[in-house]
C-alpha cells in the first residue's frame, strides 16, 4: 500500500519510534497525522510545526473511554499504527513479575485489542485500510532479563495473526513489525547495538509499499528471525546457553 494521501493515528506519538513514525508519514506526503498520546503537551510543538496535516488526540490505552473518544472523533482513520508499548526488565521469577505482566500486558496487549476492537468499524467505513501492530523480535524469542515483556509482545504477534485472519473479511490489510532494540528511552538498559528509530519508520514504510506482512526492520531482527524459521528450538537452546554463561560471569 501507498502512504500518499493516507490518513494515519499513531499511538505513542510523543518519542522514540512513534515520533519517528509521524515525521516520516509526513515527508511520505500522508494527508493527516493523528498523534495519539497521554499528555498533549509533548506533541503540542511538533503539532503547531505542521499544523495543517496533524491533530493530536488525548489517547491512554488503559482508558476504554479515551479509546472510544478517539474513534468517535478520527472517523476519517484508513491507517491504524499501533506503536505505544512499555517495557519494564525483570526475572521470571522475582518479587514484582505478577504486577509488572499486569502493567505490560495492559499496554502492550489489552491496549491495542481495545483500540483495534474500536477502530476496526472505522476502517471498514473507509474502504477496508490497514492496521499497523509494532509488536518485537522478543515476543518471538525468550530474552533473559525481559520476561514479562517478551510474553506480552508474544501475545501482541498472537494478535496480529488473529487480526490478519478476521479482518480480511472487510479487506483490512494487517502488517506486524517486529524490531530488535531500538535506540529509545525505553530501552536505555539494554546494552546491544540498537537501530535508529527512523530506520524502524522508514523500513515500515517500505514494507508496507511492497506488501510484506512481516516487517523485520533491523539487522538483528533479521538474522534472528531467520534462525527461528529455520529451527525454534536450537535459537531458544542458544539463547539458554547465552544466559548460562552469562549467569556465570556474573
Amino acid at each position: 500500500m501507498e502512504i500518499k494521501n493516507q490518513i494515519i493515528l499513531i499511538t505513542g506519538a510523543n518519542r522514540g519510534i512513534g515520533h519517528a513514525y509521524a515525521e516520516e508519514f509526513l515527508k511520505a506526503d500522508a494527508r493527516k497525522i493523528y498523534l495519539g498520546v497521554r499528555d498533549p503537551e509533548t506533541v503540542r510543538e511538533f503539532a503547531e510545526k505542521h499544523k495543517d496535516r496533524v491533530e493530536i488526540l488525548r489517547l491512554d490505552l488503559t482508558s476504554p473511554a479515551d479509546i472510544r473518544a478517539a474513534a468517535e472523533k478520527a472517523k476519517d482513520v484508513t491507517v491504524l499504527v499501533s506503536n505505544a508499548g512499555v517495557l519494564e526488565a525483570g526475572d521470571l521469577l522475582d518479587k514484582q513479575v505478577i504486577e509488572r505482566s499486569r502493567r505490560e500486558m495492559e499496554i502492550n496487549y489489552f491496549g491495542p485489542l481495545a483500540l483495534l476492537r474500536e477502530f476496526a468499524p472505522v476502517l471498514r467505513g473507509n474502504g477496508g485500510g490497514a492496521f499497523v501492530g509494532v509488536s518485537s523480535i522478543a515476543g518471538l524469542l525468550p530474552f533473559p532479563g525481559l520476561a514479562s515483556y517478551t510474553c506480552s509482545k508474544a501475545a501482541m504477534h498472537f494478535l496480529i495473526m488473529q487480526a490478519r485472519t478476521e479482518l480480511a473479511l472487510q479487506n483490512t490489510k494487517v502488517f506486524g513489525v517486529y524490531p530488535g532494540p531500538v535506540d529509545t528511552e525505553m530501552a536505555r538498559d539494554i546494552h546491544m547495538p540498537k537501530a535508529a528509530p527512523r530506520d524502524v519508520a522508514l523500513e515500515t514504510i517500505r514494507g508496507l509499499r511492497e506488501g510484506h506482512e512481516d516487517i523485520l526492520p533491523d539487522q538483528y531482527a533479521r538474522e534472528s528471525y531467520e534462525l527461528f524459521r529455520k529451527d525454534p528450538k536450537e535459537l531458544e537452546r542458544k539463547l539458554r546457553r547465552d544466559y548460562l554463561e552469562m549467569m556465570k560471569a556474573a
